[in-house]
Formats: structure tokens, sequence, C-alpha cells
């Protein structure tokens, strides 16, 4: 659709709602496909006088797509907080300024929280304008049917210790948690992930709503091999639900495997030890193989 006729259509579908002045509008833009962006968020960026955004680059770019032209803010991760006082001049002298991030919706492990708290605090209204999600996208496509909604995680951190100890909570929880990973980092994070709770259930997202969008589901313990089995699985940006656990008695199955397997490998080499847990406790032999490599590096071994 050109650009011209983009703008009626979104005029047409919105135009009769209220868009007070003064106000910030929190804008969700799409995650990698065009197509996904809302009539009412292409009305809202007509109508605005200002946009802020992450990166005045991408921003530019997605509304040069849309056939519109604003005055653009840079409000990013490092300045976020000295930039919201230019909004709240322009807020203040009635105009309307909306707020994007590079992707996705604002303030979701993306920059925004601060510029809305600073708007919210001067008694200005803030108006979001829900579209994509990647977390939600994600969540959606799992299948988790053990899930009573979700924690949203976001990145773990990048440091080795802090990085450490988010991993061992994140695998401690029972609750369906919604990961981001970028792609020098999955790798690390699977490896992880199959070593805390290779039995557990993840779903792995990867370059959601773009060409070469990709969903995989299977134990933790399958991961770092189903990743390895093909170079294209490591490039773009990631997703990764973690499925919710079942009712306590499966962390007390756990318990039970790690004990057993801890009595058989005093005993007998690594495989074989693996083989006799599986046939004595009925799980699955490839998760137990993870959890025994494990318990094996616990132990320095």
């Amino acid at each position: 659709m050109a650009p011209s006729l983009m703008l009626q259509a979104a005029q047409a579908a919105a135009g009769a709602q209220q868009y007070p002045a003064g106000a910030l509008y929190v804008v969700a833009t799409p995650i990698g496909n065009l197509a996904d962006m809302s009539l009412r968020a292409i009305h809202v960026l007509s109508l605005v006088d200002a946009v802020a955004c992450e990166d005045t680059r991408h921003s530019a770019a997605l509304l040069r797509h849309l056939g519109i032209d604003k005055p653009l803010l840079a409000v990013h991760e490092h300045n976020e907080r000295e930039a919201a006082g230019e909004v709240l001049v322009r807020l203040e002298r009635g105009e309307r300024v909306a707020y994007v991030s590079d992707a996705g919706t604002p303030a979701v492990s993306d920059p925004g929280a601060a510029l809305v708290a600073a708007v919210s605090a001067a008694g200005r209204r803030c108006i979001p304008l829900p579209g994509a999600s990647s977390a939600l996208a994600a969540v959606c496509v799992a299948g988790d049917v053990l899930g009573q909604g979700f924690v949203f995680v976001g990145f773990l951190p990048a440091k080795g210790g802090e990085r450490a100890q988010a991993l061992e909570a994140v695998a401690a929880r029972a609750d369906t948690q919604v990961l981001f990973e970028a792609p020098h980092r999955i790798e690390a994070l699977l490896q992880g992930l199959a070593m805390q709770c290779p039995g557990r259930r993840v779903t792995v997202c990867r370059e959601l709503t773009k060409q070469f969008e990709a969903v995989d589901t299977r134990s933790a313990a399958e991961l770092p091999a189903w990743l390895a089995e093909d170079a294209n699985r490591s490039r773009g940006e990631f997703v990764l639900v973690l499925h919710a656990l079942a009712p306590s008695h499966e962390s007390a199955d756990e318990a039970q495997h790690d004990k057993t397997l801890r009595v058989l490998m005093a005993d007998l080499p690594l495989k074989q030890a693996v083989a006799l847990a599986a046939e004595l406790t009925g799980a699955p032999r490839n998760a137990l193989y993870a959890r025994a490599l494990a318990l094996k590096a616990q132990a320095g071994g």
C-alpha cells in the first residue's frame, strides 16, 4: 500500500477517536514485519508534533516507509532521564509526543520506563498504543499447557557471576518464564539450561515475524545438540519460553533422580550409570545424561 493510502486508511479507522494534547503516546512498532503496524499507531504518528525514539536513524526509516515526516528526539538508555526534560517542555506547550523503541513495545526490555515515569510524575497523560510484542508472540506459540500467566525475565546479566546466579534462579522457578538472548550468547544459554534444568520444556523462537522465523520446542537437555546441528540456528534474535513445571512432585522426582545418579556414578562409568538410572526411574535418557554431566562437573570430576 502506498504511504498516502496507508495514511488515509489510518485516518478512516482511527481518526474519530480523541487524542488529547499535552500527552505522551507510547507506541508499539513492529518487531520485524512492517505489516504488523496498526492503523491507530500510524494515525498517531502522523498526528503528533514530535516523535521521541530509541534510535533516530531506525525510526526515520520507519516514518519514511509510512510517508510521515516529524521532528525526532533521541531518547535512549544512556540519556533517557535527561531527554525526558525536553519531552516535558513540549508537553507543557500542549504538544503531542509519541515515543517508540527500535522494535516492539517500549519499556519491555527497551527504554521508555523512565520517560513514562517522568511524564506521569509531572501530571501528564501517558497513552498506550498496544501492538507487536516478541514476548507475547513467543508465549502464544509455545503451547505451555501448564502455564498460568508468565514471568518476563528479558536478557540475563552479561557478566559471569551475575549471569550464573540469574540462570540458577530462572531454573529454580516453577512458572512460565520468557527470556531474550542475543546470537553470540545463545549457545552458552542453552548449555546452561541443559545443565540446570535438563528435563524442562523450552520453546526457542528465532527471528519472530521475519522471513526466517523459526519456533522449536524440546527438552532443555536436547537444545545444545539441536543448536549445533545447523549453523543457521544461531543467527538472529531469540526469545525463549521456559515452560511451567507441573506441581511440586516433579521437583521431588528430579531430586530422586539426582540421588539415583550419584549412587550409580560412584561405581559405574557415566554412560552405564545413566542407562541404568533411565531403567530405574523411567526418566528420559538424554535428560539424565545432561544432569549426570552437571553433577560430575559440580563434583569436580
